[in-house]
């Protein structure tokens, strides 16, 4: 089984959900389509989305919800 990972498009903040009281876009188990939505990196209070750029399963986030990263930075594996 082939292993991909998710790469944030830019420098910021990480986030799982759309806003804190709603449910995270995906979870680790939740299967994913090209193209499908899996957080927010925020810049200078601009959302950004951060998209699948393959199908399969999510395996794991490699970091936290709220998490600083960097541009190229693995936010998650992705199994498929």
């Amino acid at each position: 089984m082939a292993s991909k990972q998710i790469l944030s498009p830019l420098p910021g903040t990480f986030y799982r959900r759309p806003a804190p009281d709603q449910p995270p876009f995906k979870s680790e188990g939740d299967t994913v389509e090209v193209g499908d939505v899996v957080g927010l990196v925020e810049v200078m209070k601009s959302f950004h989305e951060v998209k699948a750029d393959a199908a399969g399963t999510l395996g794991a986030f490699l970091i936290d919800d709220e998490d600083a990263v960097m541009a190229g930075q693995a936010i998650a594996d992705l199994e498929g």
